[in-house]
């Protein structure tokens, strides 16, 4: 007797490529998904080849055994027939505001030190006032128009850039972070396009996209990020925080990054700098 699954309507060919390309993305073989997912492997292959329609709940155990990002299983129900069940509402929606609160609080709780929280490609959402005071000590923000981009900030010969040191070494591991800290551990078509944008400006070397081993310094346990600011170097380590157990697109794609200073002397030209700062402001 044919199993019951053989029964049900074909797949779309979509959903069988999009399957492919997760297990593909995960370096993972049929009979592997198989074992995490609890799907017998036949039940697989005929999803994959358009033979057989899975449940949503077979294909949700599927998307969850590949850790799939949920806006990218949203993408799979959609393509099996079935509504997309997780939400897709921006970062400040009403079901949103448990979470806008904690971050709201953790900026505050960081000052006098900066913190921002970022989307999935590095755009700023919101920031504490002492990122505003931070890199207002550098360059003008407010000469920064549009959605301003982390990223294109550190890497813009008009932004930060001149003034990172070790502008060599720290570049290469910018850009392998994108990959790395992306939803999912996926590249998708707007992150290569960042990455892609970054390399284009002058001065940036097309090799620093590949992944490379960096020498390390025993007495660090971090490369530091330093800023170069009136003859001296502030050096700082990043802490980056996201939401655990999301069940919303926003929840997921969320993160919030602070910056610490790495050592006593950073800390005190820190403080130096942001009570000069705000004695500076309007």
């Amino acid at each position: 007797m044919e199993p019951r699954y053989l029964n049900r309507a074909p797949a779309s060919p979509e959903l069988g490529a999009m399957l492919r390309h997760w297990r593909d993305l995960r370096a993972t073989s049929q009979l592997e998904l198989s074992s995490h997912a609890g799907v017998s492997q036949r039940h697989i292959s005929f999803i994959e080849s358009g033979r057989s329609s899975p449940s949503r709940q077979t294909l949700m155990d599927l998307a969850q055994a590949l850790d799939v990002p949920l806006r990218d299983r949203n993408s799979l129900l959609l393509a099996a027939g079935y509504a997309p069940i997780y939400s897709e509402a921006p970062w400040n929606a009403a079901e949103m505001q448990g979470i806008t609160r904690a971050l709201e609080r953790m900026l505050r709780q960081h000052e006098p030190f900066p913190a921002v929280v970022m989307d999935r490609y590095w755009n700023t959402l919101v920031t504490n006032e002492a990122a505003l005071h931070f890199f207002n000590c550098f360059i003008d923000m407010k000469k920064r128009t549009g959605p301003r981009n982390m990223l294109h900030l550190m890497f813009d010969p008009d932004g930060m850039r001149p003034y990172i040191a070790e502008w060599d070494q720290v570049a290469p591991t910018l850009i392998q972070r994108i990959a790395r800290e992306s939803v999912g551990r996926v590249t998708d078509s707007k992150t290569q396009e960042l990455i892609t944008a970054l390399l284009s400006y002058p001065g940036i070397k097309a090799e620093w996209k590949t992944p490379k081993a960096f020498p390390t310094t025993p007495t660090l346990p971090v490369i530091p990020l330093g800023f170069n600011h009136n003859g001296a170097t502030l050096r700082y380590f990043s802490m980056v925080t996201t939401v655990g157990t999301p069940q919303t697109t926003a929840a997921q794609e969320l993160r919030i990054e602070c910056l610490f200073p790495l050592d006593e002397s950073t800390e005190a030209l820190h403080l130096k700098l942001m009570s000069h700062a705000r004695t500076q402001d309007p």
